[in-house]
């Protein structure tokens, strides 16, 4: 794939008082991400120079207004500017209301662009729930938001945490386990087979291999420890595999990584998935949002107001979260 036909991936960079404009500028820097895609940093430029500055970064910002305008030719990392504090001050380190809508901003207009086919993905920086709560804008965490900026109902996109070789997409997610287990029907079992096999096709995986997890310990035991596998997990996936998805399981989630050769793996429970996960993979975790029209990725991590400003970000997780959402799409076959 030729450098002008890779894909544009749009960053989000999400709390502008934290460290996610430095972790975008250094991930647009580094070749592991201009080798699979152009990208597109979506910010304030003023907040970039301000990170810039203060981290001693030797780039120039190439900032536009118009995504149809970016000449891809020209050095210095592209901008897609965006006017986020008008008048007011912009603060690092902060936690205020002006950076929760700016963080905010940033991501309605990456999943825009998205929606509007103008970019290919969207991979945001990490955000602080604490100054969005202080906008008084609802947020929950960013499936949530990808599914109102798109137009679905909060429930309907769902989360899957990459790392290594292994996506683990979460059928319920924040909300009490007596909650989750209401919300564990067969229609939203299929629903998330559905939701992982159509982005894993997007993502350049030609015929996904899925595997589910039970509910119960053991997965049931053939009904031993519980009724939802046989009623409600069986049937869903019994489902999507009339429908030419090649999907497995139930199987006891505890055993689930041990499988081989499968794309992603499906669990039932917010613990079953996030365990394992900062287990084995701390600080190298991407979290990508699917069953939205759009590819949606974010880190794992959090804004780092104790260190933003001082150069020592790591931009491993964001350059995860492109190698995962375009990765397949650009190796050579």
């Amino acid at each position: 794939m030729t450098e002008e036909n890779l894909p544009i991936v749009a960053f989000s960079g999400g709390d502008p008082a934290g460290i996610g404009p430095e972790l975008c500028m250094k991930a647009a820097l580094s070749d592991e991400v201009t080798s699979i895609c152009r990208p597109l940093i979506y910010c304030d430029r003023a907040v970039l120079q301000d990170h810039k500055d203060a981290i001693g970064l030797d780039i120039e910002i190439d900032d536009y207004s118009d995504i149809a305008k970016i000449d891809w030719r020209s050095p210095g990392v592209k901008c897609l500017d965006l006017d986020l504090f008008g008048v007011q001050t912009f603060h690092m380190g902060e936690i205020n209301a002006d950076n929760g809508r700016a963080s905010v901003a940033c991501g309605a207009a990456a999943i825009k662009a998205a929606v509007a086919g103008e970019v290919f993905a969207v991979v945001a920086a990490p955000q602080t729930e604490k100054s969005i709560h202080l906008a008084g804008i609802e947020f929950d965490g960013y499936p949530s938001f990808v599914a109102r900026q798109t137009g679905l109902p909060p429930e309907d996109v769902y989360l899957m945490v990459c790392f290594d070789n292994y996506r683990i997409a979460h059928t319920t997610l924040h909300s009490s386990v007596r909650h989750s287990i209401d919300l564990i029907t067969e229609e939203r079992v299929k629903h998330i087979i559905q939701s992982v096999n159509e982005t894993l096709k997007k993502i350049g995986i030609g015929h996904p291999r899925i595997l589910v997890s039970g509910l119960n310990p053991h997965a049931s035991e053939g009904g031993l420890f519980g009724t939802e596998e046989a009623e409600i997990i069986e049937p869903a996936i019994a489902a999507t595999r009339e429908v030419g998805v090649h999907v497995e399981g139930p199987i006891a989630a505890d055993l689930m990584l041990h499988e081989d050769g499968f794309d992603a793996f499906i669990v039932m429970l917010h613990d079953q998935g996030h365990i394992p996960t900062k287990l084995l993979a701390k600080h190298r975790t991407a979290g990508l949002s699917i069953g939205s029209p759009i590819l949606f990725s974010s880190v794992a991590h959090g804004s780092a107001h104790d260190i933003a400003g001082q150069g020592i970000a790591e931009p491993t997780a964001v350059i995860e979260a492109v190698r995962r959402l375009v990765g397949p799409l650009t190796r050579a076959p």
